[in-house]
């Protein structure tokens, strides 16, 4: 084994049951917000290990909720459903989640966690601004409940995206030649559903807010929208922008004390200053939220993985795959960490970073989205990373197996229920 091998096993704890995972939450069950990542959208074990980790800290150490790279809408409906009862179950809500890719959120991990949530009264929301129709829909449908006589001045703003079908990306296509599009119309919705004040005790706090957190993701989808055909840096920094105000206003909610755990893959939660994005002038939601509530008040938690498979489409919209995931790039973290998993004859396993006076070195770390083709993944599924400076903990899978999607669970009738960790 290398010198870096060696110091690493050194410092490793091995999971072998759930009451292993304790020295990492005394680690982390003092900060304000944790972030749980994942090396791709589509493994069992990243989604398994992320809830029980979020159980643990909701039941024990008083974390108030769970936000997640996802729609709000979509999540909005799991939530009114863990707090409220509203639904028929977790499964069947989240059912109806058809944005692509759907499997993030619609599996069986999920279906488990919200269940048990339930139980526990903490709230669950999405972090994401991708739902810009579906923002408006929600909009309009509070204005009529509450507010009807907005209903008619609102929908004649919104009406400029009509012509668009419900398609973002024929919008942001029309700005080419239309730049002025409809950022105007949806400024000045926002701005007038920010003056709407509860008009008497019966309306809903939380139906207001969440009306206006849709106003206000109108507004960003439409700035994300016209910023697509500009550069790659400025659509992504707005998206993580617009992730770290939606977690500043649900902490500010949650009111003084509250704690949050995010979910979100590792390129958003892994501080950007510690890998090649801050060269090329990208930010990030991990990064974001150091420098804003201090590293001491911020656990960021990697994830990876070495070999398996991994659930995922070959092309944006396509179709969900089971697909290999194939042995990790020679020299990269994941292959020194299964060099050590091997020697160590263990299949998880974390390292605490945080105060250990541990040093990695630049190192490639693989990350896989959504679209993913593994007989590419050599060529630019690496981000070159500073280990010990992204994250204040790293979780390592050696082994790992696809994330069980509910659409594609439907189709066969089965929906299994087994110990997460396979033991």
């Amino acid at each position: 084994m290398s010198e870096f091998e060696n110091e690493i096993r050194k410092n490793i704890t091995k999971i072998n049951s759930e009451e292993d995972l304790d020295s990492l939450i005394r680690s982390i069950k003092n900060t304000r917000v944790v972030m749980l990542g994942e090396g791709s959208h589509g493994t069992e074990e990243y989604y398994s290990l992320r809830r029980i980790i979020s159980q643990r800290l909701i039941k024990d150490h008083g974390f108030s909720f769970i936000a997640v790279e996802g729609d709000w809408p979509d999540a909005y409906r799991l939530n009114k459903y863990i707090l409220n009862g509203e639904g028929e179950n977790a499964q069947t809500i989240l059912r109806r989640n058809h944005r692509w890719p759907t499997w993030m959120w619609a599996n069986t991990e999920i279906v488990k966690l919200a269940e048990w949530m339930k139980e526990e009264g903490a709230g669950f929301y999405g972090l994401d601004m991708y739902s810009l129709f579906e923002s408006i829909d929600e909009v309009l449908n509070y204005l009529r409940k509450n507010s009807p006589e907005l209903v008619a001045e609102f929908e004649k703003r919104y009406a400029c995206f009509d012509t668009y079908e419900q398609n973002e990306i024929a919008y942001a296509r029309s700005l080419v030649k239309l730049p002025a599009g409809c950022e105007m119309e949806v400024l000045k919705n926002l701005q007038k559903i920010l003056e709407i004040r509860l008009k008497d005790l019966e309306k809903s706090a939380d139906d207001l807010f969440n009306a206006q957190q849709n106003a206000q993701i109108i507004a960003n989808a439409e700035t994300y929208y016209r910023s697509m055909f500009a550069s790659n840096e400025e659509g992504w920094n707005l998206r993580d922008g617009h992730m770290m105000e939606t977690l500043d206003r649900l902490l500010e909610r949650a009111g003084e004390g509250s704690k949050a755990i995010v979910w979100a893959h590792n390129s958003h939660i892994g501080d950007y200053r510690a890998t090649d994005m801050v060269e090329s002038g990208f930010i990030n939601l991990g990064g974001l939220a150091r420098l804003s509530y201090g590293e001491e008040n911020v656990a960021l938690i990697g994830f990876g993985s070495y070999q398996g498979e991994v659930l995922a489409g070959r092309v944006w919209d396509g179709p969900e795959q089971i697909m290999p995931l194939p042995p990790a790039k020679s020299g990269s973290y994941e292959y020194h960490f299964h060099n050590i998993a091997v020697k160590e004859k263990v299949n998880q396993f974390y390292l605490i970073l945080k105060d250990q006076q541990l040093v990695t070195p630049r190192l490639g770390h693989r990350a896989v989205g959504v679209v993913y083709n593994p007989q590419f993944e050599s060529r630019g599924n690496y981000v070159p990373t500073v280990l010990s400076k992204r994250y204040d903990a790293f979780i390592f899978i050696d082994q790992t197996h696809a994330l069980k999607s509910l659409h594609s669970l439907f189709v066969r009738g089965e929906v299994p229920d087994t110990w997460p960790l396979g033991f």
